[in-house]
């Protein structure tokens, strides 16, 4: 009957080590859910709140936006150019025909656009910046500029001059000027601070974005550093081996000789 080889169990740095046994320096680290290895980046926390955070910071990108927009429509009501007009009898006529206002209302809506996309990607980087930024910075941009140049544009038609001409015509009289509302010929202006503003955010994120050390490789982690033991390791204690009997030279070939 043969009894099975069975090879020993590996040994464990989890397991106590005898006392006065000298610790294993290749023992593989503690299993504990606490504390890591010495040298190694702790773990991050559970993002159990992450979505909820998210959405927070999306939502307050958007308002911030909407709220530059009435800005913006106040800007481009006042600095748009406007198209004047004159009453001729029964005709309503422009007083300069060949007159750039209306392309002239278009380009000013386009840069205060531009100013905006710059400023409020800035503003939403260096709120953000200590968290890393995130998905929800560049969504609330990109609907917020969009939704901001909408409120803009309706906004400020509001706020320049009345599109009712027949009305204006009647107020002025014959003979009388006014001024045409405004508005935009290009559609496209809409979407120049949206583009802009996930512009300036990805740039600015790549230079100056917060970075994310690499963890050390487990062949870079310092010798002992795992499973350090409580203590200083014991010291061994000397073997006594008791007195050494001494041993007989053996005769040299000469005392042969003689004896």
């Amino acid at each position: 009957m043969t009894v099975p080889n069975t090879p020993p169990e590996p040994a464990r740095a989890d397991v106590p080590a005898e006392p006065g046994a000298v610790p294993d320096p290749f023992a593989p680290p503690p299993a504990s859910d606490q504390e890591p290895p010495a040298g190694l980046p702790t773990a991050p926390p559970a993002g159990g709140h992450r979505v909820p955070d998210e959405l927070r910071i999306g939502a307050g990108v958007v308002l911030v936006c909407l709220l530059a927009g009435l800005v913006m429509a106040g800007l481009w009501a006042w600095l748009a150019p406007k198209v004047p007009l004159v009453v001729d009898g029964d005709r309503i006529l422009y007083v300069d025909p060949e007159g750039e206002q209306r392309a002239g209302a278009d380009a000013v809506f386009v840069l205060i656009g531009l100013g905006a996309g710059i400023l409020t990607a800035l503003g939403a980087f260096l709120v953000t910046r200590k968290r890393g930024g995130g998905i929800s910075v560049a969504l609330g941009l990109a609907i917020g500029g969009l939704l901001g140049s909408y409120g803009a544009w309706k906004l400020g038609r509001w706020l320049g001059p009345s599109d009712n001409l027949i009305g204006e015509a009647r107020r002025v009289g014959n003979g009388g000027h006014f001024d045409a509302s405004i508005d935009l010929g290009a559609m496209g202006a809409l979407l120049v601070w949206p583009m802009v503003a996930m512009v300036v955010l990805l740039a600015l994120s790549a230079a100056f974005g917060k970075r994310e050390e690499d963890p050390p490789p487990y062949w870079g982690v310092p010798a002992g550093s795992y499973g350090d033991p409580a203590g200083p390791p014991a010291e061994v204690a000397p073997v006594d081996a008791g007195p050494v009997a001494p041993v007989d030279a053996a005769p040299a070939p000469e005392d042969r000789r003689q004896g």
